[in-house]
C-alpha cells in the first residue's frame, strides 16, 4: 500500500498571554519562533509557530494565544493530553536542571516502552514530555542559551486519551497507514512511515477519565504530514469513502490542510509538507516580523494595533 501519511506534522493548542507563551517555548524549551502570523479565522489573535531551524514537519508546535482571560482547559478523555519531544539520552540531567532553574514543576524520570521521560506543563497547563533516546538523528536547533548537544530535536509522540479505542485504532491503521508497534498498560503505540521519533501516536485507553475540556493549555488539533497536494486529495477521498466528514482543502499559506474528527472526538488534520515557512521570508529571518495572508494585508495597520507586543529574548 502507498504511504500517504509520513507521521506528525504539527500540534496546535490554545494559550493565554502571548508573551508568556513565547518566553516558555523559545527561552525555556529552546524552540525557534519560525512564524508570527494570525489566526486566519480570528485576525485579532496571533498564530505562533515554534519548531526547529526551518520549521520541519514533525517539529512544529503552534498556539492561538487568546490572552489572560481564557479559562484553563482540563485534560481528559477525547483529548490529546501530552505532546512529547525528543532529546538525547545524555541530556536528561541537563533538562532536569534547566526546568528546576526556571521553577517548572516536573516529574522524576518515568519509564514506558523502555524509554525514560520527564513530564511537566507550560504556564497554561499544556502537557509536555521530554523523551530521552539515542535513535533520533535530527539535529535540533540551538537558541544560543541551550547548547546544541542538548537541544530539543522535534516531536517524539502524542498521546490521545480515549474512552473507547477500537474505532480510533481502525482509523489510524486502515485510513492513516499506521502500524501497531507496542502495547503496555492500556497504551497502544502506532507508527507511521519510517517510524521513530516524530512518527509515533500513543492511544491511551482511559474509560474512566473525565471528559476533557478545551481552554488554555489544551490541544485544538493534531496534524499528520503528507508529501503533496495530490497525496492529500487521495487521503481526502479515502476518508470520505470511509464515512468521515472531511473539510475541503484549506490554504494555510505554509501548508494545505483538510480536517475531520476522529471517532473519539479529537480534531485531526492532514497537512502538506510544502510550501513551508520560507515561502514568505528567508530562513534566517523566520519569525521576526508579522506575516499576514494577502487578503488581510489591507487591514495590516488595524490588525497590528490590536495585537499585543511580543519579543524573543
Amino acid at each position: 500500500m502507498e504511504t500517504l501519511v509520513n507521521g506528525l506534522h504539527h500540534v496546535t493548542a490554545l494559550a493565554g498571554e502571548a508573551q508568556r507563551n513565547v518566553d516558555f517555548y523559545t527561552h525555556i524549551l529552546g524552540l525557534r519562533l519560525v512564524k508570527k502570523t494570525i489566526n486566519f479565522d480570528a485576525p485579532d489573535v496571533y498564530h505562533l509557530y515554534y519548531g526547529d531551524e526551518t520549521g520541519s514537519p514533525g517539529s512544529i508546535l503552534t498556539f492561538f494565544p487568546y490572552g489572560k482571560n481564557i479559562h484553563r482547559g482540563r485534560k481528559g478523555g477525547g483529548q490529546l493530553t501530552y505532546t512529547a519531544f525528543s532529546i538525547p539520552s545524555e541530556s536528561l540531567t541537563y533538562w532536569i536542571n534547566r526546568l528546576n532553574e526556571f521553577n517548572i514543576a516536573h516529574t522524576e524520570p518515568l519509564q514506558r516502552f523502555n524509554e525514560t521521560y520527564l513530564r511537566f506543563e507550560d504556564f497554561d497547563g499544556m502537557g509536555i514530555e521530554l523523551v530521552a533516546n539515542d535513535a533520533d538523528q535530527r539535529p535540533g536547533w540551538s537558541n544560543g542559551f541551550i547548547p546544541v548537544e542538548h537541544a530539543v530535536k522535534g516531536f517524539h509522540t502524542v498521546t490521545l486519551n480515549e474512552f473507547r479505542i477500537d474505532d480510533t485504532v481502525k482509523l489510524l491503521t486502515e485510513s492513516l497507514g499506521h502500524t501497531l508497534v507496542s502495547e503496555e498498560a492500556g497504551r497502544f503505540r502506532f507508527q507511521a512511515g519510517k517510524g521513530g521519533s516524530g512518527n509515533y501516536v500513543d492511544v491511551q485507553h482511559s474509560p474512566n477519565d473525565v471528559r476533557g475540556q478545551q481552554g488554555g493549555g489544551s490541544v485544538h488539533h493534531v496534524a499528520f504530514s503528507t508529501d503533496t497536494d495530490e497525496s492529500q486529495l487521495v487521503l481526502q477521498h479515502q476518508l470520505l469513502e470511509a464515512g468521515y466528514q472531511v473539510t475541503p482543502v484549506q490554504d494555510r499559506n505554509y501548508f494545505h490542510s483538510i480536517y475531520f474528527r476522529e471517532p473519539g472526538g479529537i480534531l485531526f488534520e492532514v497537512a502538506t509538507n510544502p510550501p513551508g515557512f520560507s515561502v514568505d521570508e528567508p530562513v534566517a529571518e523566520l519569525g521576526k516580523t508579522l506575516k499576514l495572508p494577502e487578503w488581510y494585508e489591507p487591514r495590516r495597520a488595524k490588525i497590528e494595533a490590536a495585537l499585543p507586543k511580543i519579543e524573543v529574548k
